[in-house]
């Protein structure tokens, strides 16, 4: 039996009412005197390269302003569920294993009733599994790496039994402790698996304060963007082709790192744990874009520009 999840309040759902229309008219500007007091710690010293493959999913057309808030035009973008797989001279490993096989009843159904109307997928969605075994020319996953705990990026992970995950450390306690999860569908995932907890203790990288650098040759460096969750992280990749920056959930679309706007307060307001350090964290990749190819793991658009690039990346 799945543990409670909490539910949000009519209180906060009034809220991200309220704020979805408000925002709608006058949209979050960006901090000028925070952009201005970020610095670069430039990149990382990298002595190999990866490549980086995005998986085939199902895209699905979603209206521009429920994801960038106060945004019309165009009036609807495409949104998906992508996982990657990196692969990395000692390692291949899988980022955000997000759907399942009956993804309704082993994920979603753990949802409260508001969200699950507004997040469900299409019914086509591919599963993690399946889109892993349609890349015969992939290399196994060793491990998994979510960019952050929540049900989107590991439910997969239910098609994956023994596999190792990493898993921020901040993030692993906010999701086990209490009776009561924060949210649904991601207890079960990281249930009755090894787990490998790291902590974010190197040094700053880019635009982030905080980063770890996974395999000690700067190839993989794994960087901060709490505000969705508090563990919330980013992969910086350096492949053939250039830096990649795999920044989960930290933005839902390019257009909110082009132009420093948050998501909509609705559902933005029930995703986000922290508005405030999201709103921060898009700060920091608008600046870092310079540096690096930023992927939104729901922007199916750039997802398949990374696919693109992949394979040219492919010795």
């Amino acid at each position: 039996m799945p543990d409670a999840v909490r539910t949000p309040s009519l209180l906060e759902c009034c809220a991200a009412a309220i704020g979805a229309v408000s925002g709608a008219v006058q949209p979050r500007r960006p901090d000028e005197r925070f952009l201005r007091a970020i610095s670069d710690a430039g990149l990382p010293n990298a002595r190999r390269t990866v490549t980086v493959t995005s998986l085939a999913q199902t895209p699905r057309s979603v209206p521009t302003a429920a994801v960038v808030e106060g945004r019309f035009s165009p009036l609807r973008i495409t949104n998906s569920l992508t996982s990657f797989v990196i692969q990395h001279p000692d390692a291949t490993f899988i980022v955000d294993p997000g759907y399942c096989v009956d993804a309704d009843h082993r994920a979603l159904a753990q949802l409260p009733r508001l969200l699950r109307m507004a997040v469900r997928p299409p019914s086509d969605t591919i599963p993690t599994i399946a889109a892993l075994l349609a890349e015969p020319d992939l290399p196994a996953p060793d491990f998994a790496l979510p960019t952050h705990a929540h049900w989107d990026h590991v439910c997969g992970l239910l098609d994956l039994p023994g596999i190792p995950v990493h898993l921020h450390s901040t993030e692993h306690n906010w999701i086990s402790r209490g009776t009561v999860a924060p949210v649904g569908g991601v207890r079960d995932s990281l249930k009755d698996r090894p787990l490998v907890e790291y902590d974010l203790d190197g040094p700053p990288v880019l635009t982030f304060t905080r980063s770890h650098d996974l395999f000690s040759d700067g190839s993989i460096v794994l960087v901060d963007l709490a505000g969705h969750t508090p563990g919330s992280i980013g992969i910086l990749a350096h492949t053939r082709r250039g830096w990649i920056l795999l920044a989960g959930d930290a933005a839902w679309h390019s257009l909110q790192i082009d132009e420093i706007r948050q998501k909509a307060s609705f559902p933005g307001n029930f995703a986000d744990v922290d508005r405030d350090l999201t709103f921060k964290s898009l700060h920091r990749l608008h600046l870092a874009r310079h540096f690096a190819t930023i992927i939104p793991t729901h922007d199916h658009d750039a997802t398949r520009r990374l696919a693109t690039r992949a394979e040219q990346d492919e010795p």
